[in-house]
């Protein structure tokens, strides 16, 4: 019977809708119908049906009220308005019907009516939507600048700011777990909307509120439910925040364990508590690193850009949102030394330099150093030896370089010491007998020497 009552009480939400459609439909066809009156036969039948499916939503949403364990000061407007709403749908199918000619009811303009009923099945809805979604579901996505106009509490997002340099002193509860709590739980619980007696703006209403008080054991999230609800999937009923609301990353809540976990410590640093920084990258700052500087400059000179493009270099735009200029020598392997000379009216503007597979030599090197916005260098496939590699340490801005498949010599490997940006460079090279990846610079830099040799496998051998 039990389960009987509580799968009845979870079809409220199906049935409720019965009504309102057949309400709104009669309140359409009256407008439609309002001259002619020649379709009150069919209103007043859909009014009786609207009557019997409201009766059967009221019954539905108690038993749902008794089964989902709400308070009755939560669901009472909502209920009783529902009854009125299903008793008003039998008033106006008697007026269409003609049934109450003695009565009020009976010299009242049945416009008047239908606006009342209009009105209270507008109201009866929005009871429920604010059981369901919350009081402030309406203007929960409006700016907070209006909603401090109509008079509702702002709850203002707290950003959590965590970086490379700051995140292990940074304080675990008022610098994550707090800007959690209130960017996806306070606008339901706090002092002038606690739902579930619950507080969550404060150390205080944390331990100790709740109807089922408290929320949160130190040391087991598992047995939190503050931590339990968040992690249940958003279709389950118990599931917080409700369905509707903000969702925090699945980051954000395996924080909100970490912190259980750790015991509730509301002023000890993530350093002292001696927390993994994996744990907190999500929360750091989004870098989006692209093929050039990132300061601005000037548009290239368009007789310039022929002049460039008429020896048979290739050129283009790296975006539209720049001026910096890739260039290329596909086209153009005959490429040498003396033709960098066209390149030098552009070069603020060149940020990508391919001249992979062309003539030049290492006298261009010296060349190549003038290029200030240089971000990304290849001269792979050439002559190049790497004598003068060591002049391009004055380009703050170069990334990258590829040498592959060149005449680089063994001894000028020390020359790529010193640059404060190289990120990477490609020297897959036969002649150079190494193999794998070397780090330079601290750190900084990899050199990638590929010539890695595979252990041969059994299947190699087998003829399909």
């Amino acid at each position: 019977m039990h389960v009987l009552k509580e799968l009845l009480g979870r079809l409220h939400p199906l049935i409720v809708h019965l009504p309102i459609g057949f309400i709104i439909i009669g309140l359409i066809l009256q407008v439609y119908d309002r001259k002619l009156k020649e379709h009150n036969k069919v209103i007043s039948l859909i009014y009786l049906w609207a009557g019997y499916f409201a009766i059967l939503a009221c019954i539905t949403g108690y038993l749902q009220y008794l089964g989902e364990g709400y308070s009755f000061d939560s669901v009472k407007l909502h209920l009783w308005s529902g009854i009125v709403t299903a008793l008003f749908c039998f008033l106006m199918w008697a007026k269409l019907k003609d049934a109450l000619k003695t009565t009020l009811i009976s010299k009242t303009p049945l416009v008047v009516l239908s606006m009342l009923f209009f009105a209270l099945i507008s109201f009866t809805g929005h009871q429920g939507g604010n059981i369901t979604h919350g009081e402030d579901y309406l203007v929960e996505p409006l700016p907070n600048s209006i909603k401090s106009a109509l008079g509702y509490e702002v709850f203002e997002e707290k950003e959590i700011v965590l970086t490379d340099e700051n995140w292990e002193t940074a304080v675990l509860y008022t610098d994550v777990v707090q800007p959690i709590l209130n960017n996806h739980c306070v606008s339901c619980h706090n002092p002038k909307k606690a739902k579930g007696e619950l507080l969550l703006n404060t150390k205080e209403g944390i331990l100790k509120s709740g109807e089922n008080a408290p929320v949160i054991m130190a040391n087991h999230p598992d047995k939190s439910d503050l931590f339990t609800r968040m992690e249940l999937p958003k279709e389950d009923d118990k599931h917080m925040p409700p369905d509707g609301k903000t969702q925090p990353s699945k980051e954000a809540i395996k924080l909100i364990g970490v912190w259980i976990e750790n015991g509730l410590s509301f002023d000890q640093t993530i350093g002292e508590l001696g927390l993994e920084k994996s744990l907190f990258q999500s929360f750091f700052p989004k870098t989006t690193k692209t093929d050039y500087p990132g300061t601005a400059i000037t548009a290239a000179v368009q007789d310039s850009i022929k002049k460039v493009k008429n020896i048979g270099l290739h050129l283009d735009p790296i975006s539209e949102s720049t001026n910096y200029l890739k260039v290329s020598a596909l086209n153009f392997p005959g490429f040498t030394d003396t033709n960098f000379q066209t390149l030098k009216s552009i070069a603020p503007q060149i940020a990508i330099l391919d001249l992979g597979g062309t003539q030049v030599t290492d006298a261009i090197i010296k060349d190549l150093a003038t290029l200030p916005n240089l971000t990304i260098l290849k001269i792979d496939n050439t002559d190049i030896t790497g004598e003068h590699i060591d002049l391009l340490k004055s380009l703050e801005h170069l990334r990258s370089i590829n040498l592959s498949n060149t005449n680089f010599k063994k001894e000028n490997l020390d020359k790529l010491k010193g640059f404060t940006s190289l990120e990477s460079v490609y020297l897959f090279n036969p002649s150079l007998e190494k193999t794998g990846t070397e780090l330079l610079n601290e750190g900084r830099t990899i050199i990638e020497y590929g010539n890695y040799n595979l252990p041969p496998l059994k299947t190699d051998s087998i003829i399909y």
